[in-house]
């Protein structure tokens, strides 16, 4: 039966627990001979990353118990953490990042007697020591190359990156000389190397402050003597106007690369002449030139969004806006989709002989394992597969809108309506909405199954999750709408649909939210600084002041960042106080929730800590949540559960409707 009930106070199956439950997603899936493995979270055990096995034989096991979490921190965002190779006896060997120690151990999971795995690199005292990520094992060398992020001082940008060769023996578990240095340190980052086919080069991706990877990168080509040294390393794609985002060997020893110099990532194919060659000796050839992305922001080293199959063909992910998987003939540009329901693919492909697997959702199923056989071009779901908890109609029904922004621009945004099949709203209300501002912010919103969006639609709230100026997904040009503008175009779009769904009479304009976290955090707080249109927000382990935050108040790795998004702050010192929250406190005067975890090290806690005494003395109701344990980006249940709760009660609250099922927020002035 059908009640009726004001939007906000919808009773629903879909309780913080649940949505902590089905929090993140699986990852980093890879092929070990006949074998697919991947990472999956584990919220209810601490937020740790456990590595999955599926066996030829269908068999599936966790590879290593509590507490071995898989996990890199190499730039903070880390990457592909593990690497596993099959072996003709012993069984597959397998290297990973314990995210612990961050040292990069070795395992053999089917030895007699289930030995612990083995450190094969040391521990540094230095600063935050040393970290690995992207592992490719070279059984015949006996090594394991990856990348080093080694700390040499105590600062955050006091630090260097090389491609190294760990040895396999654990010779360099005490002894740091025995990491042998690949590459020079001449570039501040760099992507793992790739081998070619012949052994004879190595291929890997390298960019410098202060531009991020999608800003301008170059793809670097190096020969590889009979010794594992490599030669003089030169670039072969790429610059400060061209992003790289990922490159692999094809199996007739071209080298294929994602590159936007067309303003969208496309593949290229690239045919290079012998060392010493001049530059003109490469040869470039597109190989389906589309205004589609087949790639997008590298945040994490090891991201793959094409893969080469032996047969010559290209698995690759492409789309505007949502993502489809492909299958590309290199020869003819001919681009065929995979079937199937899901609208969007995570950058995690895997190859072995004709199947290509990787990690895809859509707006009614979540992240699980697709593996597609080429050979019959039928795809089926091979691990982590989706289960509805709850009946469905609980979940929302999103649809993909494009509003109209300022200067007439598009603003491509996600509307989640309030669902829900027991309750119905009193004639004549509307619902209320919160906008969703993204991460990044050189990043995109997924239109996905998220039970945290559920959480609230189902108990009569809508979301609306906006790709604003400067999200991916939809080229160069409308990412860079964002050059020096964030805390305005971002503020401004999000603005934008907030008024339009008031207008057409889809949303409550006396109830309207905002919420986000990290860079969503920061559009969020100069949106509750700087507008009147929102009723309340929740800001999310925020950047609240950008003087500090370039002042080395971050990570290394974005450490820059703001000199393309705001402008040099050599030339643009007003600019950076100016648009910060923290010194726009004073304007602030509706509720807020500020939720921060107490380990963040690319949004300390101390940016909250000056807002809020910037707020002292002030009557703005608000509530300040920290978490022990956690840090940019929450992985525990418990911590999660608490969030979600906590929002909710707020907008309760605020929006003066009951909710008996969770916890009374308590808000202080």
């Amino acid at each position: 039966m059908v009640s009726t009930a004001p939007y906000g106070a919808w009773r629903s199956p879909i309780g913080a627990a649940l949505a902590a439950s089905r929090d993140g997603r699986p990852e980093y899936v890879g092929a070990v001979g006949q074998e697919v493995w991947w990472t999956e979270p584990r919220p209810e055990e601490g937020g740790r990353r456990a590595l999955v096995r599926l066996g030829a034989d269908g068999s599936r096991d966790s590879v290593l118990p509590v507490p071995w979490n898989v996990r890199s921190r190499v730039i903070e965002y880390g990457g592909q953490p593990w690497a596993g190779a099959a072996r003709s006896e012993g069984g597959p060997l397998l290297v990973f990042t314990h995210f612990a120690d961050q040292r990069l151990y070795v395992h053999e999971p089917d030895a007699p007697g289930g030995p612990s795995p083995r450190p094969l690199t040391p521990v540094s005292e230095v600063g935050d020591g040393l970290r690995w990520v992207d592992p490719w094992i070279h059984l015949g060398r006996g090594e394991v190359w990856c990348v080093m992020e080694e700390f040499t001082g105590e600062g955050p940008s006091d630090v260097r990156r090389a491609v190294v060769a760990v040895p396999l023996d654990g010779s360099a578990a005490e002894d740091r000389t025995a990491i042998r240095e690949l590459s020079d340190d001449r570039h501040r980052f760099v992507t793992g190397p790739r081998l070619a086919p012949d052994g004879r080069r190595a291929a890997w991706i390298a960019w410098d402050h202060p531009r991020m990877p999608w800003e301008g990168s170059e793809l670097k080509v190096a020969e590889v003597a009979a010794d594992g040294t490599f030669g003089e390393a030169r670039t072969v794609l790429g610059g400060p106007g061209e992003s790289i985002a990922q490159t692999e060997w094809g199996p007739d020893g071209s080298l294929l690369a994602a590159s936007d110099r067309s303003g969208w990532w496309n593949l290229l194919r690239l045919r290079i002449g012998a060392e010493g060659a001049p530059a003109e000796s490469v040869r470039i050839s597109e190989l389906c030139p589309r205004q589609e992305e087949f790639a997008d922001a590298l945040w994490k080293i090891g991201h793959r969004w094409f893969a080469p199959l032996s047969s010559g063909l290209i698995a690759v992910l492409h789309g505007r806006g949502a993502t489809a998987l492909g299958i590309l003939d290199p020869e003819t540009g001919d681009l065929h989709d995979v079937p199937g329901r899901w609208t969007e693919w995570a950058p995690a492909l895997a190859t072995l002989d004709t199947r290509v697997v990787g990690i895809a959702a859509s707006p009614h199923s979540g992240y699980e394992v697709v593996e597609l056989d080429t050979a019959t071009g039928h795809p089926r779901v091979i691990g982590a597969g989706h289960r509805d908890l709850v009946d469905p109609a609980y979940y929302p029904e999103p649809r993909a809108r494009t509003f109209t922004g300022p200067g007439g621009r598009e603003v491509h945004t996600h509307i989640y309506p309030p669902r829900n099949p027991e309750h119905r709203a009193p004639e004549g209300e509307l619902p209320p909405y919160v906008v969703w501002a993204h991460g990044g912010p050189t990043n995109h919103a997924p239109m996905v199954l998220d039970l945290e969006i559920a959480y609230f639609t189902s108990r009569g709230i809508g979301v609306a999750e906006v790709n604003y100026g400067g999200s991916t997904g939809f080229g160069r040009e409308y990412r860079e709408r964002l050059r020096e503008q964030w805390g305005v175009v971002d503020v401004e779009d999000c603005a934008a649909v907030a008024e339009a769904l008031a207008r057409e009479g889809t949303a409550d304009p006396a109830r309207l939210a905002i919420r986000g976290g990290s860079a969503g955090g920061w559009t969020t707080a100069v949106s509750l600084c700087t507008t009147d249109l929102y009723a309340c927000g929740t800001i999310i382990y925020p950047i609240l002041d950008l003087t500090d935050w370039a002042e080395g108040g971050t990570h290394d790795f974005e450490s820059r960042y703001l000199e393309s998004l705001v402008g040099p702050s050599a030339e643009h010192a007003d600019r950076y106080r100016d648009r910060s929250p923290v010194h726009r406190a004073d304007r602030l005067g509706v509720p807020f929730l500020l939720l921060q975890g107490l380990d963040d090290v690319i949004c300390p806690p101390v940016q909250c800590e000056r807002f809020l005494a910037e707020l002292a003395g002030r009557d703005v109701p608000h509530a300040y949540l920290t978490f022990e344990g956690e840090g940019h980006g929450f992985r525990k249940a418990e911590t999660m559960i608490r969030a979600l709760e906590a929002e909710l009660s707020l907008y309760a609250q605020v929006f003066g409707v009951t909710v008996p099922d969770v916890p009374l927020l308590r808000l202080t002035e």
